[in-house]
């Protein structure tokens, strides 16, 4: 959940581990820090608030050093201050490191330590590490590191630096780490965007590796000091992917990139009158489907369980990634797990993925970023190539997660040697262009926002399909306005949310045209009568519901299969447009990050 950058080379570290810090702010924003090594002692500076603070601390420091590491940080253990933030030292100021995840026994660790006169200035569980290191160190920190590393139970993605050695050692566990391989210089980071101004080849770094960087480059060992071979990967993303491109916030961005995202998740996967996924497993596989998901991931989920029960007529379940391990699952080897997650490295979804194949399970993830652990770890996989995601509230990995259930649904369907509907696919490969024109609906939706910027409460309902696009639409919200919202099935509200309707409450409903739609003219009969504000999405056949709305937002017609996709675009631009005019930082909203990789 936080951000990390290492540099060993010939220029100055500063600017360049400032630069990677800006690029990782999104994964951690309430405190930064930064450790230069130069003449033989460190230059340690950390500040609470964004890079941005850290950056003018240091702008009139003249710093030479080559070697330094940086992080970005994202509270877990401690509050947000300049003694919790990374980097960490022991007590002489002869080891430092930057840590992602957490150090489950950091307590007993840190006991033994004070016991033996170390004393702590940090409430973190990450200062354990340097302590611990300096513990084990004799003149070799790839040696400290390791030993210190055994008595760690947790995750971490570390990079340690000693003052006596002209050497960076990283390593990792259930926690990313990557190595950037530039001409005589070396990165280390969380992830690709810190790295892509200087290099795109990099090595990615599996669980129990350790890796060495020196002047002469890099190796990469086990704990037990045997050499890993990695394999060294050319990185499609540019930089110019991850800048705003004229618009206000990434979040903005995003939304208006759905069309592309869109069309690079088809791209050679609709053609011919078929669906083409390179998938190593088909209907006669399994069973059951169990859908494993955190988030905005969860809500693609519940949408997929509709989409490949009715298209595929397999049964699906969906659990929280969270909950499902510790429940004790029912998993059978006629199972097939599918584990969505926009980064790849979501905690929680990687311990209930590997529960799955530790009980023997087939599986599959729908993954954006590639080279994350879980396309690794998983049995095949479909990339969703929606490129990268900056802004904390998912926008486009929504829809494209769920343009890939989608797919899922009907490869399925046409491996069971059912014939697919031509005139579907045709419209499935104009969705694109569909999205696009869904877009249009911005100022209108920019105009409710304004009524509605001060508002306590929301509800959002829908029925079928569009069930979880309300909720979806509601975590929005909450995530970047923090507006308390909710979302239901329509009818449920009668089961004690309609308490909740008076003349201030608004009620989002997504009333485009289905077999539920007199349904959802019922539940807004009930809204009005009790004096709630209505804003209906809607695509065709709204006379009547025109009468019963305040507000309307119109978005084309297209196949119920496809609505979700299309529905949520309004909902993401109105929490999108009401936290803008409350003046709030949309892409980084406060307590949230973009990558969980912390329990």
């Amino acid at each position: 959940m936080c951000g990390i950058i290492g540099y060993l080379g010939g220029k100055p570290a500063k600017n360049i581990l400032i630069d990677g810090l800006k690029k990782l702010e999104y994964r951690g924003y309430d405190s930064a820090g930064i450790c230069v090594l130069e003449k033989g002692g460190f230059i340690i500076n950390k500040k609470v608030g964004p890079v941005a603070s850290l950056e003018k601390a240091l702008k009139q420091e003249k710093i030479e050093g080559v070697i330094g590491i940086a992080h970005t940080r994202w509270a877990t253990h401690g509050v947000p201050s300049e003694r919790n933030a990374h980097p960490h030292f022991d007590c002489q100021h002869e080891i430092t490191v930057v840590h992602n995840g957490i150090i489950e026994n950091y307590q007993a660790l840190k006991k033994i330590l004070i016991k033996e006169g170390h004393q702590f200035s940090s409430e973190t569980d990450s200062e354990v590490l340097a302590h611990l290191i300096e513990k084990f160190y004799r003149g070799n920190l790839e040696t400290a590191v390791s030993k210190a590393l055994a008595l760690i139970e947790g995750s971490y993605g570390l990079v340690a630096l000693s003052v006596k050695e002209n050497k960076l050692v990283a390593a990792r566990r259930s926690s990313p780490l990557l190595l950037g391989i530039g001409k005589h210089e070396t990165f280390i980071a969380s992830d690709i965007p810190a790295l892509l101004k200087y290099t795109k080849r990099v090595v990615y770094l599996k669980d129990g590796d350790l890796a060495i960087i020196d002047a002469k480059g890099y190796k990469i060992k086990n704990l037990n000091g045997q050499k890993m071979d990695r394999q060294v990967e050319d990185v499609k993303m540019s930089a110019a992917q991850i800048e705003k491109k004229g618009f206000k916030h990434f979040m903005l961005k995003e939304v208006f990139e759905q069309p592309q995202s869109l069309n690079n998740l088809l791209s050679g996967r609709v053609k011919d009158n078929k669906i083409k996924l390179s998938v190593k497993v088909g209907p006669k596989d399994f069973e059951k489907i169990i859908i494993v998901a955190c988030g905005t991931s969860w809500h693609s989920a519940l949408i997929g369980k509709y989409l490949i029960e009715e298209i595929a007529r397999i049964p699906v379940e969906v659990d929280y990634a969270s909950e499902f391990r510790y429940r004790q699952p029912l998993i059978k080897l006629t199972d097939l797990i599918i584990a969505i997650s926009q980064s790849g490295e979501t905690a929680d979804t990687l311990a209930a993925l590997r529960e799955a194949e530790k009980q023997g399970a087939k599986t599959l993830g729908i993954v954006n970023v590639v080279g994350s652990t879980m396309t690794r770890e998983v049995g095949s996989g479909i990339y969703l190539h929606a490129g990268p995601e900056i802004g904390v509230a998912s926008t486009k990995a929504f829809s494209s997660q769920v343009g890939a259930l989608l797919l899922f649904a009907l490869y399925l369907k046409q491996e069971k040697h059912e014939k697919l509907d031509p005139r579907l696919l045709a419209d499935l490969k104009r969705l694109p262009a569909i999205v696009e024109q869904t877009l249009k609906v911005d100022k209108e939706v920019k105009k409710i926002a304004l009524k509605f910027k001060n508002t306590d409460h929301f509800l959002y309902l829908g029925r079928g399909l569009n069930f979880p696009v309300a909720l979806e639409g509601a975590l929005k919200l909450k995530e970047i306005s923090y507006i308390h919202a909710e979302g239901y099935p329509a009818a449920e509200i009668k089961h004690g949310p309609i308490a909740l309707i008076d003349e201030k409450m608004p009620v989002v409903f997504i009333a485009t045209k289905n077999d539920l739609s007199e349904k959802i003219i019922s539940n807004m009969q009930e809204v009005k009568a009790r004096g709630g504000k209505i804003i209906a999405v809607v695509d065709q056949d709204y006379g009547y519901i025109a009468k019963l709305a305040d507000y309307l937002i119109k978005v084309p017609v297209v196949n119920k299969l496809f609505s979700p996709i299309v529905n949520v675009i309004p909902l993401q631009l109105l929490a999108y447009h009401i936290a803008d005019r409350k003046g709030l930082n949309v892409d980084k909203p406060r307590n949230l990050a973009k990558s969980v990789t912390v329990e």
